[in-house]
Formats: C-alpha cells, structure tokens, sequence
C-alpha cells in the first residue's frame, strides 16, 4: 500500500506537459479543482474527464502509474460516499433502520467519489511532471506579489518543496521499519481497532525519530551552507514564459469558459 502513493514523485519523460512552466501548471491545476466543483450536469463531466484524459495522455506518464495512487485513498473515499449516501435528505427510496437512502444521497455519492477520484488524478499530472525545484520556483514567482505585504514568500515555498520531498522519503522510511518490526515478529493486521492501534506505536515511534533526525540533519546542513532566506538570492534557471506556456494558458481558459457554459446552459441532471 506504502508502495502505491505517488504524492510527492517525480516521473521523468519528454513530454509536452513536463516543458511547462511550473507557473502554468499550478494556475491549470487550480482551475482544474475549481472546475470539478462547480461543474453541474453529465455534459460539464463529460468534459472534464475528456480534459483530464488528454492531459494524461499528453503527460506520457503510464496511466496504471497514476491510478495506484488511489488506492491509498480509498478508505477516504468509501467514508465520503457513505456519508452523501445516508445522510443527504430527500424522499427516501430504501430505509435500512434509521438510516435512509434517497436518490439525493445516491447522486451525491457517485459524484463525490468521481470528484475525489479526479481531484487526486489531476493533482498527480502536477506532481509527476514537476521536480520539487520547479515547483518551488514556479509557487514563489506566483506569490511575489504577497511579499509586498510583508508575506514571507520564500520561506512558505520552501517548507512546501522540503514537505514534498519528505513525503517519499517518509514512506520508504515506513516499508523498511514495518518490515524490520514485521521480522522481529510485530503483526500490523490481525485483532481489533483497539488492537491494531496499540500495535502502531513499534511503527510510529522509529517513524518520529527518523523524521526529526532527518529534519535537524537538514537545518545543520543549510546553517553550514549561510542560508539565510530568499533576500537577495538568485536563479540559476529563471523561469521565463515561451509560445508554448501561452498556448497552455489558453487551452486552460477555453476548458473552464466551456466548464461555466456546460452549468449554465447544459445543467441536465446526473
């Protein structure tokens, strides 16, 4: 399962959408989640998953790559589903005890689950075509602005680039533990909630010293280094906008102009 979350990796290869700015792919992935969250109607969703899918295919990052990443979210997306099903009020279709199933509830569920499902893969294309670099370069070029009002801009995209290269560090760190603990005979599956819990904490307490030990490795080498901020520092590779970056940001205009005109004179129900 560790093994399946792609949050956080890069996946290399010579495509359109990895030649981007960085700029651009956040403002297309901002818009994107906007879009699954406004959209109304089966027109609006066809749409979506027709952007979504051409965005992946144009990415060349392998489908069965980006899908193992759902199932890390499954669990999350089961409760969601659950919780629109049983607990969206209309006229009930079936009654199970107190708990009542309306068409509301059964339209809302399969909904969500479609928007969740969307939502982690579209976050992915970013995550997978982007290195931590480029992304910190293109979320601190996109914030300047906010540094004018005293927001430490380069402080925050840097916590978020150091937070994204943890996260496959951290589940590396995890498998090795919970395979070493599993040899010495810790069992992570069987028993109760109760149970599985308190068999969590051979996992969790390495996991913590690692994790801090690592961050103050971290600290020590960016003190031996003089790093003391953005303030005056400067790009190797300024980000600089080309034909190509200008084109995307059209595309994404188009598909959200199509997204509002899909609500507005498409509303048909799902």
């Amino acid at each position: 399962m560790l093994r399946d979350i792609t949050l956080g990796q890069y996946y290399p290869a010579d495509s359109v959408i990895h030649k981007l700015d960085p700029r651009v792919k956040l403002f297309a992935t901002l818009i994107y989640i906007i879009s699954l969250f406004c959209f109304k109607g089966i027109a609006a969703l066809l749409a979506a998953t027709a952007f979504l899918f051409a965005v992946i295919k144009t990415s060349k990052v392998p489908f069965k790559f980006m899908v193992k990443g759902l199932k890390a979210i499954m669990v999350l997306m089961l409760i969601t589903a659950l919780f629109n099903l049983f607990l969206t009020p209309g006229e009930p279709i079936v009654q199970l005890w107190i708990f009542k199933i309306t068409a509301e509830g059964a339209q809302n569920a399969v909904l969500m689950a479609i928007r969740l499902t969307y939502l982690i893969l579209g976050t992915s294309i970013m995550t997978l075509t982007t290195t931590p670099n480029q992304l910190t370069d293109g979320l601190e070029k996109s914030l300047m602005p906010l540094s004018k009002i005293g927001i430490p801009v380069h402080a925050i995209a840097m916590m978020m680039s150091i937070a994204l290269r943890f996260i496959p560090i951290l589940i590396e760190e995890t498998d090795k533990i919970m395979k070493a603990q599993m040899a010495r005979g810790a069992d992570f599956e069987s028993g109760n909630l109760i149970h599985k819990v308190k068999n969590m904490v051979p996992l969790l307490v390495p996991l913590f010293v690692s994790a801090f030990r690592r961050a103050d490795d971290l600290a020590m080498a960016m003190e031996a280094r003089c790093y003391n901020g953005g303030e005056g520092r400067t790009k190797m590779k300024p980000l600089k906008y080309v034909a190509l970056d200008h084109k995307a940001y059209a595309i994404i205009f188009a598909y959200f102009i199509v997204i509002l005109l899909c609500r507005t004179f498409l509303p048909w129900p799902m």
